[in-house]
């Protein structure tokens, strides 16, 4: 299957990839013949590799609902996406939607596709960001133009997602790897290991990710291992994390960090990339 350059994300997430698809590239087995990413997020490296057989999977059901209707009924999602406005006011109240449970659950999940993909994209700093309650809650982002109709981009990634064998789950980690087939490659991006107190975000989904989660994590790559499946792994270069997988190669690359609300602190920080093989 020919690669097609317009199928890039169509999300912005806290820890996307796009800035370190050359880096992680590199670091990929030589041949892919099933590809699965479990925390898939904005799914950067799934669209820059685009495999003909996938499995996509992430705990966020907001996220893999916007996924499926990109599949499913793309037309209908632009043609929604082009009512929505770029205003405070209009913003705050299609943000408050998912307050009142009963009247969402009533939405088409075209519309609460759109409704994430315009939050996306005009809320502050592109910042998916729910509360305790599973509530969206990032603020009004006041951006002049954004591209909140991204047609091209969208239809290229529904062609994509129509096109190769894609197996979308909305499960926990653990469940979408269980049933996988040999020699399927892993890819595995979780929600990182906060380097300090105060950069601590999991708020991508409720409940967040702990430390014990991380530990369950790593245990889920050592039953990989033994099951012998490749797997890389990208995670927060801190001292525990690096404890967790010392019976792994590990590899230091440079990421930009972007989710700051002081903008003097982003910039280039260490991350981990930790595999079970060296080509």
């Amino acid at each position: 299957m020919k690669r097609n350059k317009r199928v890039v994300p169509v999300l912005k997430w806290v820890g996307g990839k796009r800035q370190l698809l050359d880096g992680l590239s590199s670091l990929l087995p030589g041949k892919i013949m099933r590809y699965c990413e479990p925390f898939v997020g904005g799914g950067a490296l799934l669209f820059n590799l685009q495999p003909k057989t996938a499995y996509v999977n992430d705990v966020n059901d907001e996220l893999i609902r916007v996924y499926n209707v990109i599949k499913t009924d793309v037309e209908a999602l632009i043609a929604a996406l082009r009512e929505f406005k770029n205003e405070a006011e209009y913003f705050y109240a299609v943000r408050d939607w998912d307050r009142d449970k009963e009247t969402y659950s009533s939405l088409s999940d075209v519309k609460k596709a759109a409704r994430v993909l315009y939050l996306n994209k005009t809320c502050y700093n592109g910042l998916f960001r729910v509360n305790s309650a599973g509530e969206f809650n990032a603020p009004f982002g006041n951006y002049r133009n954004p591209n909140i109709v991204n047609a091209p981009t969208l239809r290229a990634v529904s062609s994509y997602l129509n096109t190769a064998a894609i197996h979308l789950t909305c499960l926990d980690y653990a469940e979408a790897l269980k049933p996988l087939p040999k020699g399927t490659f892993v890819y595995l991006d979780p929600p990182y290991d906060p380097i300090s107190e105060t950069s601590n975000f999991t708020g991508y989904s409720r409940g967040g990710f702990t430390r014990d989660d991380q530990i369950r994590l790593r245990e889920c790559c050592d039953d990989l291992d033994k099951r012998g499946m490749k797997f890389m792994l990208s995670n927060a270069s801190t001292d525990f994390i690096k404890e967790q997988y010392a019976a792994y190669p590990i590899t230091i690359v440079q990421a930009k960090r972007s989710v700051n609300s002081n903008s003097t602190k982003r910039g280039e920080i260490d991350e981990v990339v930790v595999r079970n093989y060296r080509h």
